[in-house]
């Protein structure tokens, strides 16, 4: 692609986000949603193939009608209320379709089905910008809005960290597994966002920093499903001892970084009388961190059979910048021990 249009699309990106964060009214929010929705799609078609040509339609499609149901919700609150204003919001319905919208938009569970398939026909950095770039401007809209009834988001959580458990079992293909992850994090997220929204934004943080290491680190050792992770040691040894933790990071085990929002979410959902629902959440991690096993496991467990017709890849030296993946991948495994100072930071 030609940089002057990556660099106005890139700026793009960045402009309709920060529209979104400092608006206060809702057309100007759904305008800032739009940009961002327009300025990534030739992104996600740059490379001309059918399955990215698919891929960026129903993106389109999805982001549209989620864009469609917030004009119409906040259409129909200045309506009931005779307000614009986003902290205005006193209806339980334009509240409540906002909230769907918004959750169509990151795709959460129920309203998930785009996010694997989409995920799978892109290249890996396209796939990281929609993984975590694209997530931020409807997560400012979801904190600043917090509807009175918590039982929504609550069943958007549950479900969500459920069949991103569920959903990445059966996956051979990493992006498809990536975005069950993410659908997954988001759970956790969107489950203690009404009782602590900066633990929210906290996990938020810790969940970019991760998937932003895991997908470098695919993009550098060009693995797009578990096979290919069975030969990634020939490619790059020292980053095949990385990834497993990353992987793990991102199960939430400790000692390593994704432990640290779990285990505050999770004490946050005790205080707030629901410890039913922070052992089904509990739970539904044991899923997510199944798949990442199995993960670890094709890694560094198992070599590719060395047959006569197997093609392994040439060992030469990457050529791409690692400084970034270092400064993730160090950070994905080394912030725990800064968890006191966090919880202080973070937790009302």
């Amino acid at each position: 692609m030609n940089p002057y249009i990556l660099a106005t699309l890139l700026f793009g990106l960045g402009l309709g986000t920060t529209i979104t964060f400092a608006s206060s009214h809702w057309l100007f929010a759904w305008m800032g949603l739009e940009i961002n929705t327009l300025a990534i799609i030739p992104l996600m078609a740059q490379s001309h193939h059918p399955r990215a040509v698919e891929a960026t339609t129903k993106y389109f499609l999805a982001q549209a009608t989620a864009a469609a149901m917030l004009l119409f919700a906040s259409i129909s609150n200045a309506w009931l209320s005779g307000q614009w204003d986003i902290h205005q919001m006193s209806h339980p319905l334009p509240t409540t379709l906002i909230t769907l919208a918004l959750a169509l938009k990151i795709g959460l569970a129920p309203l998930h089905t785009w996010m694997p398939e989409v995920l799978q026909g892109l290249d890996l950095t396209t796939g990281l910008i929609l993984s975590t770039w694209q997530k931020l401007a409807p997560f400012c809209l979801l904190l600043q809005v917090q509807p009175a009834n918590a039982t929504l988001l609550l069943v958007l959580g549950i479900t969500s960290t459920l069949v991103g458990g569920w959903g990445g079992l059966n996956q051979t293909q990493l992006r498809k597994i990536l975005a069950y992850s993410s659908i997954a994090h988001l759970g956790w997220m969107i489950l203690v966002l009404q009782f602590s929204p900066p633990l929210t934004f906290l996990t938020l943080l810790v969940y970019f920093i991760m998937t932003f290491s895991l997908f470098i680190s695919f993009k550098i050792s060009n693995a797009t499903n578990i096979n290919t992770l069975a030969t990634s040691w020939a490619k790059a040894p020292a980053l095949t001892s990385i990834i497993p933790l990353i992987l793990l990071s991102l199960g939430g085990l400790p000692p390593l970084t994704g432990f640290l929002p779990k285990w505050l979410i999770l004490q946050e959902l005790t205080k707030q009388d629901l410890a039913p629902l922070a052992t089904v959440a509990a739970l539904s991690a044991l899923l997510s961190l199944f798949f990442y096993l199995r993960l670890s496991y094709a890694m560094t467990l198992t070599m590719t059979p060395n047959n006569l017709t197997a093609t392994l890849p040439w060992r030469l030296p990457s050529l791409q910048t690692t400084l970034p993946l270092a400064i993730a991948s160090s950070a994905t495994i080394c912030l725990l021990p800064l968890a006191p100072a966090t919880a202080a930071l973070f937790t009302w």
